[in-house]
């Protein structure tokens, strides 16, 4: 069966533009032209209805293009999803049932200028989520830069405060590389050769990420806060 342009929309039950879109983005393969007229097939529909259901899983299109172009193993897409599950990719809301804000949003909501958070992105400190080339930003990036307002209250310089932070990402970072290294090597990979199907695998791989990141993240957050009295005490002592 042969579809125009708006009836392939009908039968995925998406806009032309989202069609569009996914043209625009290298995710549908090109129509066959008639003179002026572009159609599409069978194939075309499969593909749509393959999008809707990774992006229901909440990969973004980025990650979805690499799972139709092979470059993302079908056992990993369940862990794809619960990484961007874990990160808000799909859009956590920013307060009161919102969407997600813009930069200009974001300032509003913040009371932050536009200028001061790009200079903070500048240096490496991660705001915000990225989802298709686009960054928003979520309630959780609202009360972070209140909390470092209260820190210029207090008198704490900006350029100061701008170094200690672009530090600290620098020596997360190389912890997050070597955390999903490991993670790689002692989890990943393990269940990939000893489960019985991908499904298993699969479901293995989601269960100890999803224990593991609360339980990596609380132990850097309470052992950072320890470090850090200790060094006051001390400086006091």
């Amino acid at each position: 069966m042969r579809y125009r342009v708006e009836q392939l929309a009908a039968a995925c039950d998406v806009s032309v533009d989202t069609i569009r879109y996914y043209q625009s983005r290298g995710l549908l393969p090109a129509p066959e032209r008639e003179g002026r007229v572009a159609f599409y097939g069978e194939e075309h529909v499969e593909r749509i209805r393959r999008i809707r259901a990774l992006q229901g899983k909440g990969l973004t299109l980025a990650a979805v293009a690499r799972v139709i172009e092979g470059d993302l193993e079908p056992v990993d897409v369940e862990l794809a999803a619960a990484v961007a599950a874990a990160r808000g990719e799909l859009g956590e809301p920013s307060g009161d049932g919102d969407a997600p804000l813009t930069l200009e949003e974001f300032a509003s909501r913040s009371g932050v200028p536009a200028s001061l958070i790009e200079a903070v992105q500048r240096e490496g400190i991660r705001l915000g989520v990225v989802v298709d080339g686009e960054t928003r930003y979520t309630a959780a990036d609202v009360e972070t830069v209140r909390a470092a307002l209260k820190l210029l209250e207090f008198g704490l310089p900006l350029p100061d405060l701008l170094a200690l932070a672009a530090d600290a990402n620098r020596a997360m970072e190389d912890l997050a590389d070597r955390a999903v290294e490991l993670f790689d090597r002692a989890v990943r990979e393990p269940a990939r050769d000893t489960a019985g199907t991908p499904e298993e695998a699969a479901a293995r791989i989601v269960e100890a990420f999803d224990a593991l990141l609360p339980a990596v993240t609380g132990l850097v957050a309470n052992h950072f806060r320890r470090v850090l009295l200790a060094a006051a005490e001390e400086k006091l002592s």
